[in-house]
């Protein structure tokens, strides 16, 4: 029995900047475009040419995109005007991209209240619309905007909307929740009545995700008889987003009612790419990643309870619906006060730490982590600190920055001032380092790596590290709280990492969480240890 194939549609580089605070530049599109090429999406809709120099010039000059088809955006054309001569519609035939998709209105209340126009006007811009870009020799999409509120209002008429562009040609009628308020059962009943006028093999979703169903919706409406399914990396998009195509390939691709019926022209080993894919993203908006992401993100196959991670170890589908791998991803053991043996045991074998099950040293590790924690200590956000911490106690990790003592002094006369002075004992030797920042924290990290040139034996190993993140809770409430503070780092290797401290003293927190910091990348680097003597 022959799979149906589903062609997959991303509208990053379009819907995706028109998320608040995303502004894509020309060398960004060209990045993201490559990446969704490589996978093996169908199209890349690659902007709106004509409404701004960025996307002009991005279809200027087109990236090769391999078998991806690149697609321009844009709306059809406005009454009194001929298609020929409609300026928004010229663009879109000059550009270079074999493909066009350009929206539409289907409801009939937009027609009248934000186009101010007749309904048969309305029609008719998008036949001849339609008829115009046939003609050029572009694949014609045509999105019916605000399609299922105006089916629910007015079916005839949005259906009506539908037929004149797939009457003159039009590849692909594409169904648009644009504000996101449909349900899957609304979406499910809705398009199998639209197969009934329009084969589904012509027909596509298009889901945003205002009420968290984006993905949903777009899963049923291919159960219900769409072959195209519309999306964006990560859900980005307007509001609360569009539908996720990092959570929507994997599941066609590895979900046995779908993969039975189905196929995509991705190659299911393209499909370790999605993380990848997912964080490069990130990294271009400058933005964290967000860990609780279907799939790809950092915590979608994390495992806290020590119950948990016995039957992971047993059987990984006990608590994981796939292997992480397949995507791209990795299976993450939490330790907390949580954990059990078998978390610790499981951290250290990632770790590369070979040790028998049995060994007391295990008990010790686990009894440090709760007392700790107990103490305002959370491993769970600090991978970094807790593989110091674990290595430390099994003695496999040197001495390297031995504090004698640091002062931080704040003043203020015009301007806020801050200076830090540290003091280390490096093999045998002091060493006295000083500095300024905008903040305590600042300040202490440039006195250290500022002055570190005094300190030949590590100042190399810190000549890429960069902090990118300092976050601040108190635990408690009162004079006398307790704060935790994390920080995260990174280097040219691009990985970060976590490191972790506590203390009724924000500074002493502070430091804390730095020092672990600089120590976990001299760890990693392999440098040699501190020679004090014992």
């Amino acid at each position: 029995m022959s799979k149906e194939k589903i062609f997959i549609f991303d509208t990053t580089l379009r819907d995706g900047a028109q998320t608040e605070g995303v502004d894509f530049s020309l060398e960004d599109k060209k990045r993201i475009s490559k990446i969704l090429s490589k996978i093996g999406l169908d199209y890349v809709e690659g902007g709106w040419p004509g409404a701004n120099p960025v996307d002009t010039e991005f279809f200027s000059k087109p990236p090769n995109l391999n078998k991806s088809i690149f697609t321009a955006f844009g709306m059809t054309k406005k009454t009194g005007r001929s298609a020929e001569n409609d300026p928004s519609l010229s663009p879109l035939i000059n550009a270079s991209c074999p493909a066009v998709c350009v929206v539409g209105k289907a409801w009939d209340f937009h027609v009248k209240t934000a186009l101010g126009i007749k309904n048969e006007d309305n029609l008719e811009n998008i036949r001849e619309t339609a008829k115009h870009i046939v003609k050029n020799k572009k694949e014609f999409l045509f999105d019916a905007e605000h399609f299922f509120d105006g089916f629910k209002e007015n079916p005839d008429y949005a259906l009506d909307c539908l037929k004149n562009a797939y009457d003159q040609g039009a590849r692909w009628i594409v169904l648009c929740d644009t504000n996101g308020g449909t349900l899957p059962h609304e979406v499910g009943e809705i398009v199998s009545k639209v197969t009934k006028v329009i084969p589904g093999k012509n027909l596509g979703i298009h889901a945003h995700n205002d009420t968290e169903n984006a993905v949903a919706n777009s899963l049923t409406a291919i159960q219900a008889g769409v072959r195209q399914v519309q999306g964006t990396i990560n859900g980005l998009g307007e509001r609360c987003g569009n539908a996720n195509l990092m959570s929507i390939i994997p599941t066609l691709s590895l979900k046995k009612s779908f993969s039975e019926k189905f196929e995509l022209n991705i190659k299911r080993e393209k499909l370790s790419s999605l993380t990848d894919c997912s964080r490069l993203l990130d990294e271009i908006l400058n933005r964290k990643p967000n860990k609780s992401l279907p799939y790809v993100g950092a915590s979608a196959f994390s495992h806290k309870g020590g119950l948990h991670v016995s039957a992971v170890k047993k059987d990984p589908k006990t608590y994981e619906h796939i292997n992480p791998k397949l995507i791209g991803n990795h299976r993450n053991i939490i330790v907390s006060n949580q954990a059990g043996r078998s978390n610790i045991l499981s951290r250290l074998e990632a770790y590369g730490v070979k040790i028998d099950s049995k060994d007391k040293k295990i008990q010790k590790i686990l009894d440090e982590v709760k007392e700790r924690e107990f103490s305002g200590y959370s491993y769970d956000g600090a991978d970094a600190s807790f593989e110091l911490l674990a290595n430390r106690l099994l003695g496999k990790v040197p001495e390297y920055l031995k504090v004698e003592s640091y002062d931080v002094n704040v003043s203020k006369s015009k301007n806020i001032s801050t200076k830090a002075n540290v003091v280390f004992l490096i093999d045998g030797k002091k060493i006295e380092c000083n500095g300024e920042g905008n903040g305590p924290v600042n300040a202490l990290d440039n006195a250290i790596r500022s002055n570190f040139k005094k300190v030949e034996k590590y100042y190399n190993y810190f000549s890429d590290l960069k902090l990118l993140d300092y976050k601040v809770r108190i635990l408690n409430t009162g004079t006398e709280a307790t704060t935790r503070v994390l920080i995260e780092s990174t280097d040219k290797t691009g990985k970060s990492w976590f490191t972790i401290g506590v203390s009724p003293n924000i500074i002493e927190a502070s430091f804390k969480a730095l020092i672990d910091s600089l120590d976990y990348k001299l760890y990693k680097e392999k440098a040699p240890a501190n020679l004090n003597e014992k």
